[in-house]
């Protein structure tokens, strides 16, 4: 007999289990048996006695599982897992951030990992299509090459809910908020409006290249936006006059993700999410006006980019200010402290005036906060 009993079970593994049994009680063996079918005496003994016991269900395939797991987590502790996964959305990092947070429960992101497997928590992606080259934020190794820029309408009830939707229209508060995210470190610069316009636009765009400028950052800094009116529109020549006139003079460049593509500016736009859970949900319903409005996002702002820990790639947990620094900046925690104002406010003096006076006026503007006042409740 050449044939292995390693070959034929890869063929039939009941069959030659069978097989091995049959020889066995021909030979009366273990050893000749083993022998004959090239494989050891304990294989050979394993499945004549299983066969004795059970006859040939025994020669089946069993279950490896153990029969017990003391290091198993409670079902009472995955439970707990799953809700908050399904509430929040979250990654196995960030919940194992929030579970120590809210609940008060330290599980490790791999001890979570094995809880939403077993739950059925697969964490497959969507393959990505095929479509033309286009810019994305892990193409940049270093901070304020790149910055994902967009206006979010707070004034959204499927996120916001009826009653804190009732209260921001009926308060008056501003509706959009204008979000500068730094593409590397997710570091955020914050703005306010009543309206959605091309001034605005202009006004939030000088103000920051302002204040990265009065900080020492230099280099080019490329806008990236979609196609809304308020950063230009899709007219090219409207755009190249823009960038020619505004953008370039302050070393910005008016950049376009593809049409329908939002995933190119995916960091900022999940930064609205972050947003509505974290800002807006538990604190709009205590505002009551713009200055209340301005004194709650300062703290907002303070806590994202100097104590929140991120988990996207490359920040493993850290505050976005922290990595910034961990990369070279040496830049005092007043940089991550832009001050948050009502554009509306200031916008007809940037297109009267230039922009040539605007800081002095922006930090002088009602509701201002210097560091020392910042409250974050």
């Amino acid at each position: 007999m050449d044939l292995a009993y390693r070959e034929a079970y890869v063929m039939n593994r009941e069959a030659a289990r069978m097989r091995l049994v049959e020889t066995y009680m021909e030979t009366g063996s273990i050893m000749e048996t083993a022998r004959r079918w090239h494989t050891s005496r304990n294989v050979v003994r394993k499945w004549v006695e299983r066969y004795r016991d059970d006859g040939a269900k025994g020669l089946g395939d069993r279950s490896r599982r153990p029969h017990r797991s003391p290091s198993r987590t409670q079902a009472q502790t995955e439970d707990v897992v799953v809700e908050a996964k399904k509430a929040t959305g979250y990654g196995r990092k960030r919940l194992a951030w929030y579970l120590w947070r809210e609940k008060g429960l330290v599980l490790s992101p791999h001890t979570i990992r094995h809880i939403l497997r077993r739950n059925g928590f697969t964490g497959r992606k969507t393959k990505r299509k095929t479509f033309y080259p286009a810019h994305w934020a892990w193409e940049e190794d270093g901070p304020f090459a790149l910055a994902q820029v967009d206006v979010k309408d707070v004034l959204d009830k499927g996120a916001l809910g009826t009653k804190l939707w009732d209260h921001l229209a009926k308060r008056k508060l501003p509706r959009y908020q204008w979000t500068f995210l730094e593409g590397r470190t997710r570091l955020r610069f914050l703005s306010w409006s009543h309206e959605i316009t091309l001034t605005n636009g202009l006004c939030f765009m000088g103000l920051v290249m302002l204040w990265l400028r009065g900080h020492g950052i230099e280099g080019e800094v490329a806008w990236q936006t979609d196609w809304g009116e308020e950063f230009g529109g899709s007219n090219p020549q409207k755009l190249h006059r823009l960038q020619e006139k505004h953008y370039a003079p302050l070393g910005a460049r008016l950049a376009r993700i593809p049409l329908g593509r939002k995933e190119h500016n995916g960091r900022v736009e999940r930064s609205h999410r972050t947003d509505d859970e974290e800002f807006y949900l538990p604190f709009l319903g205590k505002v009551q006006t713009e200055e209340g409005l301005l004194n709650k996002a300062a703290g907002w702002m303070y806590y994202y980019n100097l104590e929140r820990p991120h988990y996207g790639e490359g920040m493993d947990g850290r505050p976005p200010f922290q990595v910034l620094r961990q990369l070279g900046y040496d830049l005092p925690q007043q940089f991550a402290l832009f001050p948050p104002l009502v554009l509306d406010r200031i916008s007809a003096d940037w297109a009267l005036r230039g922009g040539n006076d605007l800081l002095a006026h922006y930090n002088n503007v009602e509701g201002h906060l210097s560091p020392g006042q910042i409250r974050w409740e």
